[in-house]
């Protein structure tokens, strides 16, 4: 009796180290592959960016702190083959610098500074390596491609061995194809501007998900992604964030959620995501 009862002490002991050792973006990609599911998962556009830079290391780590399923980052390549963040095809904008990424080294693009608001502040452009260091075992990236330099990007992810964490999002079937003629198991998010193309991305690549946007977006459009497995993502961006902001948290769900959009793209991570468990239709 006693060697049983230390039999299954131990086993509740090994089991409980396992569960506890599970990551919570183990059960954010399991959602995410289910396109079933009755879950909308949330992307915070360029990171939660209201109180950080976009694109910066505390923008990222604040939308994981709120609860975000999912970061949008924008990735581009310097000078020297280092994978970056940035947005724009130059760096004035969002720095106290000029020019275009791919004019620096990363020491010397390092020395500019990210702006908020307008203002100069202490972070620095990051790299994706430590971007992908610190969303490791937390959430999903989603990698919106704005550089032909795809072979520095997927170098840093299977360095990391992060290939299970992030997914590919471009209208260029072309660049797509290439990420899967590198590794099949890459997930991407094809965009598409019609039902037809649409229905071409699910015959190319079976996709996870695929990018639609407000003017073909019908429950037709919902159902041929989800019969195929995929999850439809839709963007609250612009005039549906600003609901959000102004506090008409219903009329900005219902409409993004009408045809069955299950990943929503936000400025606004926080507000949505308080929004979406009201509804019980987040985590």
């Amino acid at each position: 009796m006693v060697k049983i009862r230390f039999f299954w002490v131990v086993f509740l002991l090994i089991h409980s180290s396992v569960v506890c050792a599970q990551h919570p973006v183990d059960e954010i990609r399991n959602q995410f592959l289910d396109a079933n599911s009755k879950y909308v998962l949330v992307a915070a556009h360029r990171a939660a960016h209201n109180h950080y830079p976009e694109n910066s290391l505390p923008a990222i780590q604040d939308a994981i702190d709120m609860g975000v399923d999912i970061v949008e980052l924008d990735v581009k390549v310097t000078k020297d083959g280092v994978p970056v963040l940035m947005h724009d095809r130059t760096i004035d904008r969002t720095t106290n610098g000029s020019g275009k990424p791919s004019d620096y080294t990363l020491s010397e693009i390092r020395k500019f500074r990210l702006l908020h608001n307008g203002n100069i502040t202490d972070e620095k452009i990051p790299t994706f390596e430590e971007v992908l260091k610190l969303v490791k075992g937390k959430v999903l990236v989603d990698i919106d491609i704005k550089t032909d330099q795809l072979d520095p990007i997927i170098h840093v992810i299977k360095k990391l061995e992060c290939e299970d964490h992030v997914f590919w999002f471009d209208s260029d079937y072309e660049g797509l194809q290439h990420i899967i003629d590198v590794d099949p198991d890459f997930m991407l998010m094809p965009r598409a501007y019609s039902y037809e193309m649409a229905d071409s991305a699910i015959v190319r690549f079976h996709p996870e998900v695929i990018h639609i946007d407000f003017s073909f977006y019908t429950q037709e459009v919902s159902a041929l992604i989800k019969s195929n497995h995929g999850r439809v993502w839709i963007n609250a961006l612009g005039k549906y964030d600003e609901l959000l902001d102004a506090g008409d948290e219903k009329k900005a769900l219902n409409d993004l959620l009408r045809n069955g959009a299950n990943i929503i793209q936000t400025d606004q991570p926080e507000i949505l995501l308080r929004a979406l468990k009201k509804r019980k239709l987040h985590l």
